[in-house]
């Protein structure tokens, strides 16, 4: 059963699992209003479905995901067309204020209900995972890497201390995450498999079998323990401060747009973006405050 929605597919590829396609390969997956509350229907979806054990993760063409993008307008359709799902009423994004709400119902507060959820999830990343799709990587329990994937978080470069779901210290360690954050590099699956933060590296063109084999393999374990496996390994990491540390770095992340506003008259330092998406007429209100 293959069942298209405008910008996400979702499957059942076997007894057991559903696998979650971001499906905006035009724009590298890039993660535009449209796409992250259908994103939410579908993990919704999986996650309310008693027949599902697994939930994979993966993008549709060559990238994983390029993060947030940048080119949307659709900004104020949330809570319009898109209700919201968090508890944050104020999303207006004409203060710092509304932003902070914005960006918690749509990022942080979104991130935090997929990573949550009491079923194993597996990230299956090709090629680019940008910014905020480290996002969607992290808060699957597993990730599953193609040899030549890239993570980057170059969110510095836009006047921002990183993106909102902040747990770089928690993936790939404090001093790693300090020296990827201060020079915005990026670093390979090899590195990332090195550092603890991916499971398996495969070739591109075994990465879709390997990862259904690995979700068959776990759908086969006993459903009740395995969610509570799943709850432990968070407990543990919850215990460790991960949630507090995120709160803070999301209240600096919302600083920084704060220091923009006031320095750029937008939200994004526009110095560090090519020149080409400086003058978009699309980021205007990013980059422009208009």
């Amino acid at each position: 059963m293959t069942e298209q929605q405008a910008t996400v597919l979702y499957d059942e590829p076997a007894s057991g699992i559903a696998r979650i396609t971001l499906n905006r390969p035009h724009r590298g997956n890039a993660q535009d209003v449209q796409l992250t509350y259908e994103l939410n229907d579908a993990f919704m979806r999986a996650a309310h479905d008693r027949n599902i054990a697994v939930i994979i993760l993966r993008g549709n063409g060559k990238h994983f995901s390029a993060g947030h993008d940048l080119k949307d307008t659709t900004h104020d359709k949330v809570g319009r067309d898109f209700p919201i799902t968090s508890t944050w009423g104020d999303i207006e994004t004409e203060s710092v204020a509304g932003w902070y709400g914005w960006e918690r119902e749509t990022y942080l507060d979104m991130c935090r209900r997929w990573r949550d959820i009491p079923k194993p999830t597996i990230a299956q990343v090709s090629g680019a995972c940008i910014g905020g799709g480290l996002m969607l990587a992290w808060v699957c329990d597993l990730i599953v890497a193609s040899d030549d994937a890239i993570f980057q978080d170059p969110v510095v470069n836009i006047g921002a201390n990183a993106v909102e779901f902040f747990a770089h210290a928690w993936e790939i360690g404090p001093r790693r995450a300090k020296e990827m954050l201060f020079t915005t590099d990026s670093w390979s699956a090899e590195d990332a498999k090195d550092w603890g933060m991916v499971n398996r590296v495969v070739s591109r063109d075994q990465i879709d079998a390997a990862t259904l084999a690995l979700a068959e393999q776990i759908a086969s374990k006993p459903r009740f323990a395995i969610k509570m496996a799943k709850e432990s390994v968070n407990a543990a990491v919850d215990a460790q401060g991960q949630r507090q540390a995120m709160d803070q770095a999301f209240a600096l992340h919302q600083l920084c747009h704060a220091q923009n506003r006031q320095m750029f008259g937008g939200l994004l330092d526009p110095s560090g973006l090519p020149e080409s998406i400086r003058n978009d007429e699309r980021v205007s209100t990013l980059v422009k405050g208009k």
